[in-house]
């Protein structure tokens, strides 16, 4: 009977290790994005389906959040092991600029790849009588979430082009969704979105109201005199009513681990993007520029260990 109780006692042992490797196993990533009605939502869970199909053991799950900003915050904290962010949010992070948003230098930022652009596409409705930046003047405006990446792109444009803040009859910090309901409502004149093309809020707005896109010309973008905002064009018929090219910023997008992220872990995430790429392909139209030849161009942050082994055994860094 003794020797039957030990034989026992030593089985709930084995299975006890059992579980506990099982658990310490388990790879838990979650996928920073942004809000449900713009681009990094949709891509930010092909991401995640793709890590839990691929990478073994994961536990893979994308989070709403307020975009660029939060998520650089939330990935600094050990919040998130992978965000998407704009180029010039990253450089701001990485460089402690407090004014948008970074306190202090968000030194635990790793570069995983880098993405598609973001189009700052302004939109306003046709009865507005905007046609031009300077249209705006005394008109009512959604410029995105407090300091969020739009917002930040946002102040950049306006500024660029002469205006502020309080040139305007309203400004109005709101996600994209609310922001077309809002003009939808004819509460709003006009809403500043910075998003990849044919983003569903505006291609939603545009179905139930004229719309139209408002240029932003290269002259202006030069005067932002910051290069991660390019000249760039929204191609004709992007969205219903708009039916020439229309000239905007382009600025491009990264996404973003963390020092806490283990090498291996950082190796296999940058690698099942790329092995799934077509299944990450079909999550959004934005996203197909997305090349593995672009991955490091541009990244504003050291590269992840992980994701520099996984270049160098494809031959992207020699």
């Amino acid at each position: 009977m003794r020797v039957f109780r030990q034989a026992i006692a030593g089985l709930g042992l084995g299975l006890a290790l059992i579980g506990t490797n099982a658990v310490a196993q388990q790879q838990f990533i979650n996928v920073l994005t942004g809000g449900q009605s713009g681009v990094y939502y949709p891509v930010g869970v092909a991401i995640s389906q793709i890590y839990a199909k691929d990478i073994p053991n994961a536990r893979a799950t994308a989070q709403v959040t307020k975009a660029s900003v939060e998520n650089l915050n939330l990935l600094q904290a050990g919040r998130g092991e992978l965000a998407l962010t704009l180029a010039d949010s990253l450089s701001d992070a990485w460089q402690g600029n407090a004014e948008v948003g970074f306190p202090s230098k968000l030194d635990k930022l790793r570069g995983i790849s880098a993405t598609y652009n973001n189009y700052v596409q302004i939109v306003a409705n046709a009865d507005s009588g905007i046609k031009t930046i300077a249209d705006l003047k005394g008109k009512r405006l959604s410029v995105g979430a407090a300091k969020s990446g739009t917002e930040l792109n946002a102040r950049a444009v306006l500024k660029a082009a002469g205006l502020s803040y309080s040139d305007l009859a309203k400004v109005e910090y709101l996600p994209f969704g609310e922001s077309v309901e809002l003009m939808k409502n004819r509460q709003l004149d006009a809403t500043l979105q910075s998003a990849g093309l044919g983003v569903a809020s505006i291609r939603d707005l545009a179905t139930a109201i004229k719309i139209v896109v408002v240029p932003v010309p290269a002259s202006v973008v030069a005067k932002i005199g910051d290069p991660a905002y390019q000249a760039s064009v929204i191609p004709a018929n992007t969205y219903a009513g708009q039916t020439t090219d229309v000239p905007v910023v382009a600025i491009p997008n990264f996404l973003v681990s963390h020092s806490g992220v283990s090498n291996d872990l950082a190796y296999q995430m940058t690698k099942s993007l790329y092995t799934n790429i077509d299944t990450l392909y079909a999550a959004h139209n934005s996203i197909k520029v997305m090349k593995r030849e672009n991955a490091i161009k541009g990244m504003p942050v050291p590269l992840h260990p992980g994701a520099e082994r996984y270049y160098r055994e494809v031959g992207l860094i020699k």
